[in-house]
Formats: C-alpha cells, structure tokens, sequence
C-alpha cells in the first residue's frame, strides 16, 4: 500500500496493490470495516494526476530531505543517522540541545519553522515536499542555527 497525499500532493488515497486473491481480501475486509465512497470519481482523478505528475519530482523531495539532514547533523546538540534518510522524511536527535522534542518545536515555531514529534521522546521529524524548495531547507537551517546559538 502506498499513499497517494503524501509526497505526491494529491488531496486523499492510498493504493492497495497485490495479486486478484490479495485484493479481493482487502476489498472484503474494506466493506466489513465500513469502507469505501460513493461517487468518488473526482478523488480518483486527483490521483490519477498526482501519478501521471508527481513521481518524477519525488527525487527533488529526496535530495532536499538530504541537504536538510547535513544541515541539521552539523548544528550543535542535534543528532541525524545520514544513513536513514532515504526519502522526504528526517529524524533528528534533538537531546542534546537539552530541550525535549515539545520545547524543540516550540522554539522552532517561534523562528517560524514546522516539524513534528510522535511521542515524549528526543526525536523531531521534518519533511520535505513539493512546496519546500533547497533555498527553503538552507533557510530553515539557518533559523535554527540562530535558534540554537
């Protein structure tokens, strides 16, 4: 399964994909969960569109998720695995700047940078996507730079 509103931009979907046994199973398992949409045809388009335009510019997400990874592995008290960052999304270790992922984000939104966090733990997620350009992630770097200093 892949989603299609994520690096791709369109407004919803996901695609299943397998063999006719496969997706008879999730098809089965979509109505009893209460699944599906009438009339979605306008959706389906969307994504359509989103496959016929938007794989080809997944790999500038990529490289930008790269240069913001660098970036941010050079910043005092963060953490990066360079390793690890294979798409749009980074994970920084944020514990060393002795603030916690919550106070991270705080203080980022205050230099007027987004992220995210999943739990209480050290780690900020942040990603790229087709509204973010190179020159926005050299940016971002440089705000946090100024944040972190």
């Amino acid at each position: 399964m892949f989603c299609l509103s994520k690096g791709l931009s369109a407004p919803v979907g996901s695609l299943v994909c397998g063999n006719e046994e496969f997706i008879h199973e999730a098809h089965t398992a979509r109505k009893i969960l209460g699944g599906g949409m009438r009339q979605a045809g306008h959706m389906a388009a969307a994504g359509i569109v989103a496959l016929d335009t938007g794989i080809d510019r997944l790999a500038e997400d990529h490289s930008n998720a790269k240069i913001l990874a660098k970036g941010l592995a050079g910043l005092p008290g963060i953490k990066v695995d360079l390793k690890t960052v294979e798409t749009n999304m980074v994970m920084a270790d944020v514990a060393g700047t002795g603030m916690t992922a919550a106070e991270f984000l705080a203080a980022m939104t205050k230099v007027g940078v987004l992220g995210n966090f999943r739990d209480a733990g050290p780690t900020v997620r942040f990603v790229t996507h087709r509204n973010v350009s190179k020159a926005d992630c050299k940016e971002t770097l440089e705000r946090l730079a100024k944040m972190l200093a």
